[in-house]
């Protein structure tokens, strides 16, 4: 006999909503969730859909009417819980928006807890369009099955973020001049943290200096070569969460 197909099969589209879902509920999904899955994705009335509402977690659902503006759907079942997150944060100096997207995009991807903008002497760029970064990292966590969102910080002046550091995370800095080796240093480490990254060009002197002289943080050297920021924070998250993240956590 065949097998029989899994429910809700692999390929069921990915959505994440703002309401807390549970067994039972009527969701109406519009606007560019309706159009994505009633124009994209085809959907038609008893299709899987998957849902995710960044607070108990991954749930099953079943499409029901599908019209141009809206399409209906009952939640069947919970799949997973909400994933545990590890107590990371990424603090990427604002970059140019294309090079900045990829950060938004690929933190997400591996995992980090929170992304927190900064701004620097050197920074080409000094706003962020926060509803398309928010955009940008659901997206994201759709495309590779997270059930948590980051939390997405507004930008901050380097001098603010220091200033308010909370004196119990490390904050280990990606310093082109040379520091600990970077997988060492992440070893070394329990407890929560934060990897800073600079702009083009890097931080200047007396940020340099200033970062140092933080009793929270610890310059790390992310290898022989000068990276870009894109490059520079997403070869950070990897090594740590191949050294201490969740990627420890699979079998």
């Amino acid at each position: 006999m065949p097998a029989t197909p899994s429910w809700p099969p692999r390929s069921a589209p990915r959505l994440f909503v703002e309401d807390a879902l549970c067994e039972g509920q009527v969701l109406t999904l519009d606007g560019p969730r309706a159009h994505y899955l009633g124009k994209v994705m085809r959907v038609r009335e008893g299709d899987a859909i998957i849902l995710c509402d960044d607070k108990t977690g991954e749930w099953a659902a079943r499409v029901g009417q599908v019209d141009k503006r809206r399409v209906d759907v009952t939640v069947a079942e919970r799949l997973r819980p909400r994933e545990s997150v590890p107590d990371l944060w990424l603090c990427p100096a604002l970059l140019k928006k294309d090079r900045f997207d990829m950060v938004l995009e690929k933190s997400t991807e591996l995992g980090v807890g929170r992304i927190a903008p900064v701004l620097t002497r050197r920074c080409v760029a000094d706003k962020l369009n926060m509803d398309r970064a928010r955009t940008l990292t659901i997206e994201a966590a759709e495309q590779c099955a997270r059930t948590a969102l980051p939390e997405l910080c507004e930008p901050a002046k380097l001098d603010a973020l220091l200033r308010e550091w909370p004196s119990e995370r490390a904050l280990f800095f990606a310093d082109e001049m040379g520091g600990d080796p970077v997988a060492d240093a992440f070893c070394d480490h329990e407890g929560p943290a934060a990897i800073l990254i600079g702009p083009e060009g890097g931080f200047d002197d007396a940020e340099r200096e200033a970062i140092k002289a933080h009793p929270s943080a610890r310059a790390v050297s992310l290898g022989p070569r000068i990276l870009r920021g894109e490059t520079a924070a997403i070869a950070a998250l990897s090594v740590w969460m191949a050294k201490a993240g969740d990627w420890l956590d699979q079998e």
